[in-house]
């Protein structure tokens, strides 16, 4: 929608959701558009947005709007981000957060709200899954933004032992619906008993934070092989879980509607394979499905236009000349609509599509440090309520 002015307003209603016009507060009464005040405030970093609660009541009550929450997480979600944990290989317990955003830099990060050591399994619109290092099967969800959580019930029927080994999922899964206020976590793995290979019964579990309780389905698959990598990069679109394989010749699919896991196709012009010739990585571009791959020193980006008929597109083509002896130790994280992000073993690079320059981003100095791709996740800035 547009005023008269010919300026476009996020918000059907500005000021009006909180049921008294804007214009009627005394400091802000010759500011003749108060959409203006509402597109600024919702294009602050969630920090500075906070401490506009101290300005008026007014703003008090906005930040905490769903009307404007909605806006600001819609446009907050297209600033795509990389939070990296760096951790000293000779002690997994000392490690620190970094958080590396595209047009604000790098900036220090924690999770010491949680009150537990826990490290990241999922990532999806500003909300992480994290799982306890000291307790295994204890899971949270949590908004390091707003500072919130929330410690998942337990899901296991019964505690672990030496005949149910499996400490932790093979694969987990966050997704996090910005409209419906509703997100849900993923536990997935193959049942084995102690001393015997894994059974071909893939066990699920599935936490919904509108009942706040698991349900569980068991069906019959293939074991699929994943990298630790592959587990990291799980893609929440069309209201689906995504991960790429180890072999990288298919998509592993679970439809959260019908509790049904299936295969996707990659594009046929792309071909298969695996070691560092030929490398495929699943990411999300702008809310739909990414695959990029890294093959003879190219990096060949598609992006699946068409869901339903499972039309991919060709989006580009960059050259790895420039990193030529990066090349294959780099991973990409995360994909913004002109931008890329790509974790090495000690350093975070963006390309910027529009100019084809690349970009050192971040450097780790220590090295005695873990491959930062092996704990790299994309990030979102959200307000969302975890509670």
């Amino acid at each position: 929608m547009m005023n008269k002015n010919g300026i476009k307003n996020t918000f059907t209603n500005p000021f009006s959701i909180l049921n008294r016009p804007f214009r009627h507060t005394r400091c802000f009464n010759k500011i003749p558009f108060d959409e203006i005040i509402l597109e600024i405030l919702a294009r602050l970093p969630i920090k500075s947005l906070f401490r506009t609660k101290c300005v008026c009541k007014l703003w008090y009550k906005l930040a905490s709007h769903r009307s404007f929450t909605l806006a600001y997480n819609e446009l907050s979600v297209k600033n795509v981000m990389v939070l990296v944990e760096v951790t000293e290989s000779s002690t997994e317990s000392t490690s620190s957060l970094i958080l590396i955003d595209n047009k604000r830099g790098v900036s220090e990060f924690s999770l010491d709200f949680v009150k537990d050591r826990v490290k990241i399994r999922a990532s999806c619109n500003g909300l992480l899954c994290c799982s306890s290092v000291p307790d295994k099967g204890v899971y949270y969800v949590c908004n390091p933004m707003t500072r919130e959580f929330k410690l998942l019930p337990r899901s296991r029927e019964r505690p672990i032992t030496r005949f149910y080994p499996d400490g932790e999922a093979t694969l987990v899964g966050l997704c996090c619906d910005l409209l419906s206020n509703r997100y849900n976590v993923v536990l997935a793995g193959y049942h084995r008993m102690f001393g015997h290979r894994p059974e071909g019964k893939l066990i699920c579990w599935v936490f919904d934070s509108e009942s706040n309780k698991w349900r569980k389905y068991v069906c019959d698959e293939d074991d699929h092989g994943f990298t630790h990598m592959n587990r990291n990069q799980v893609v929440f679109v069309k209201g689906c879980l995504h991960w790429m394989t180890q072999s990288f010749s298919y998509i592993l699919v679970l439809d959260l509607k019908l509790d049904l896991w299936r295969r996707m196709v990659l594009p046929a012009e792309m071909g298969c394979g695996n070691g560092s010739g030929n490398r495929v990585y699943l990411l999300e571009s702008q809310g739909k499905l990414s695959v990029i791959q890294i093959c003879s020193g190219w990096m060949n980006m598609w992006v699946l236009e068409d869901y339903e008929k499972g039309k991919w597109d060709l989006m580009d083509r960059v050259s790895l000349r420039c990193i030529r002896g990066m090349v294959p130790g780099i991973f990409p994280i995360s994909q913004g609509g002109d931008y890329v992000f790509l974790a090495g073993h000690k350093q975070v690079l963006v390309y910027q599509r529009k100019t084809r320059i690349w970009k050192e981003m971040y450097s780790v100095k220590n090295n005695c440090t873990m491959p930062l791709w092996f704990s790299a996740h994309s990030f979102r800035g959200t307000i969302y309520k975890v509670c």
